[in-house]
């Protein structure tokens, strides 16, 4: 396992470990909420339902499929075990349709292994959004075979259980998803093992799926008689007796490496005289110098070793999403201005088409860009590796002469702020639609910070960096300032700020020290934005800036909250009470002290649970604009009158990943 692997599978076993359920391994998604009896999507879910035994049976035990438009459109997904045979997996699936309308009789997503917890031969699973294609490791439920090891190998089973399911893994991730396979760890003991991922997703995220299920099942079940890991895009599985059927596919038996074996030194005898002591300690210095020589220097030449592998793998990585300038090109009508889709900081955006018909969106970054070479790269290389429904998607890049180009999915309703400050597109907005775009911003800022692979800071969200897509879904954008930080890491420091003013928290934009509470903060602002239609900062009638959540604080103190609600939001009682709490929420982001600040896990409970008290806000943070004047507003402040975002041209240009007490990882070395 290389070195980054190693890295990776430490940071998903951190960040999953307080995924892991011992229950039923089925269950029911409440975050997209419920249908009703007899309404569209109910008929299309019967219906695609109905189609999955067969079609997953007949076609190698994998089968996904969609039926009906938005918004009652259904994406279905059937798994059977790769060593199930065909009957079986009808069996399964058919059985697991009960089972799943049972269990989830009104919910718009659930997942189901089934028939039962102690077989796991199929998996069903169904969604109101795309999940195709998309590594997902959540929900992770861990299933410990109930009895212990008793055998007096416990080391020796440790180290042939590893090797066993690094076996596996590689087979499986480089092959066809499904890996089977087992190794004596004593004379007349074996580990059987079994691991499998879904077919529509690459090798890597079959590796790193797997990898982050094997030190679960390591952690959960190390010293049962078995045990496994089952998540919607891999599984992993092992016994100490055959239970899958090894006729068709079966590996080899294994046999595990010989342990090294060691020479031990016998201290002189006490009737050796004195020189015969002193020849032996000489020899015994000399020996043990020269193999701690040797094991040194093949040490350095190992880690030497990894680490051009690895640079390999990032530039074998890179190269995998690399475009020609030519296609760009082509895609854009050589970036003509009826393509453009808006300008920012870092320079265009256009619209394209690629010759297979997808649709692109292109960033092109100006000559004289602020994003420098870090932040092209880092951007590329993060997005590449994070996967989420509320985060855009790149599909690659484009890096000739003194073009720097990032190809995206293209998301068809633009940018959030066009919608919230337009007057006209204002009004295609309600609250239902509102509070959608809230809890998915806030749920990819939670993928971000604890649920990725990787704990990612944004640094720069705000309403223009959030897109929506042709279902009002929020996906966030443009990470071409964030900063990955280690799952134990609190904050980090940089001596120059970068990111737009308005959306930064103070300690931030004031000290440069910046944490998973600056996104929180951000995500406030945005809220609040989002709920009075009003930007972040505006000129007053008596020529001062008003700060958003100033202004929020004032009528919440006051006792004329219902004053901040845009009226094109609607009035009936029970939305207006939910937009009464999503400010509560936003003044307790935007709170002045960081610590005051709640995370994001209990941003997305209290967007969730109506139930849940909240703690009264404290005092916004006043000191970004609470002393300034139109007459003090320096000249590159002025364009806060027409209400521009303004970003920092002073960049920090540490590298993406620094290697420093804090942060331990760097994909970029």
């Amino acid at each position: 396992m290389s070195y980054l692997s190693f890295v990776l599978v430490i940071c998903t076993h951190i960040i999953f470990t307080r995924s892991f359920s011992t229950a039923q391994p089925n269950g029911c998604s409440a975050e997209s909420g419920k249908f009703t009896t007899n309404s569209t999507y109910s008929k299309n879910l019967d219906h695609i339902l109905s189609t999955l035994p067969s079609n997953g049976s007949q076609n190698g035990g994998f089968y996904n499929t969609t039926i009906g438009q938005h918004p009652d459109k259904v994406y279905a997904l059937a798994l059977c075990r790769g060593d199930v045979a065909p009957g079986n997996c009808f069996d399964c699936l058919n059985s697991s349709i009960e089972g799943i309308i049972k269990q989830c009789p009104s919910q718009n997503e659930a997942i189901f292994w089934g028939p039962g917890i102690s077989s796991s031969t199929c998996m069903l699973r169904y969604s109101n959004h795309y999940f195709f294609s998309v590594m997902e490791v959540i929900p992770s439920i861990s299933v410990p075979n109930p009895n212990d090891i008793i055998s007096s190998s416990q080391d020796q089973f440790n180290e042939t259980f590893h090797m066993l399911m690094e076996i596996l893994m590689k087979n499986a991730s480089s092959g066809s998803k499904f890996s089977t396979g087992t190794m004596n760890f004593t004379d007349s003991e074996k580990i059987y093992g079994l691991v499998q991922c879904t077919p529509d997703i690459s090798g890597n995220d079959c590796r790193i799926c797997l990898q982050g299920a094997m030190v679960e099942l390591s952690e959960c079940c190390g010293r049962k008689q078995g045990g496994r890991i089952l998540r919607p895009s891999c599984i992993a599985w092992f016994e100490l007796s055959l239970f899958y059927d090894s006729s068709p596919i079966d590996m080899p038996s294994l046999t595990p490496f010989d342990p090294p074996s060691t020479t031990g030194f016998a201290p002189p005898a006490a009737t050796r005289n004195k020189e015969t002591s002193r020849t032996s300690r000489t020899i015994i210095i000399a020996v043990v110098s020269t193999v701690a020589f040797f094991v040194i220097s093949i040490g350095c030449g190992i880690l030497y070793t990894k680490k051009a592998k690895l640079n390999r793998s990032d530039d074998s990585e890179l190269k995998s999403l690399q475009f020609t300038l030519s296609a760009v090109k082509a895609a854009t009508n050589d970036f003509h201005d009826d393509k453009r889709l808006g300008q920012g900081g870092f320079g265009s955006v256009y619209k394209g088409e690629l010759l297979n018909g997808q649709e692109i969106a292109v960033k092109r970054l100006s000559a004289h860009s602020s994003q420098g070479e870090f932040e092209f790269r880092n951007e590329i290389l993060l997005l590449a590796k994070l996967q989420h429904r509320n985060l855009v998607s790149l599909l690659g890049f484009c890096l000739e002469g003194t073009e720097r180009i990032l190809v995206y999915e293209f998301v068809s309703n633009g940018s959030l702020d066009q919608y919230i400050f337009d007057p006209i597109k204002r009004g295609q907005l309600n609250w239902e639609m509102c509070y959608k775009i809230i809890c998915g911003i806030a749920r990819g800022i939670l993928y971000l910070h604890e649920d990725s692979r990787l704990r990612i800071v944004h640094r720069d969200l705000k309403a223009s960096n959030v897109l929506l897509d042709e279902e009002m879904n929020p996906k966030i954008a443009d990470f071409g300032l964030a900063r990955l930080f280690s799952m134990n890491q609190i904050q980090d420091n940089t001596r120059k700020t970068v990111g737009t003013y308005g959306y930064m928290a103070p300690e931030y934009a004031l000290h440069g020290q910046f944490s998973v509470k600056s996104d929180v903060f951000s995500l406030g602002v945005v809220l609040l934005e989002i709920v009075t239609g009003k930007k972040k900062s505006w000129m007053n009638d008596s020529g001062e800036l008003d700060h958003l959540p100033s202004y929020a604080w004032k009528n919440w103190r006051e006792g004329t909250a219902e004053n901040l609600i845009d009226p094109t939001l609607g009035s009936s009682s029970n939305s207006k009470d939910e937009i009464i709490r999503c400010i509560h929420i936003g003044l307790l982001c935007v709170q002045e002290h960081a610590a005051k600040r709640p995370t994001m896990a209990s941003v997305v409970l209290m967007l969730n649970t109506d139930s849940q008290s909240l703690p009264p806000p404290l005092q916004p943070a006043y000191l970004m604009y609470g002393t300034m004047t139109a007459a003090s507003l320096s000249p590159p402040d002025e364009s806060l009158r027409s209400s521009q975002t303004v970003q920092t041209t002073d960049l920090d240009v540490t590298p993406f990943f620094p290697v420093n007490e804090h942060n331990h990882g760097n994909l970029l070395t």
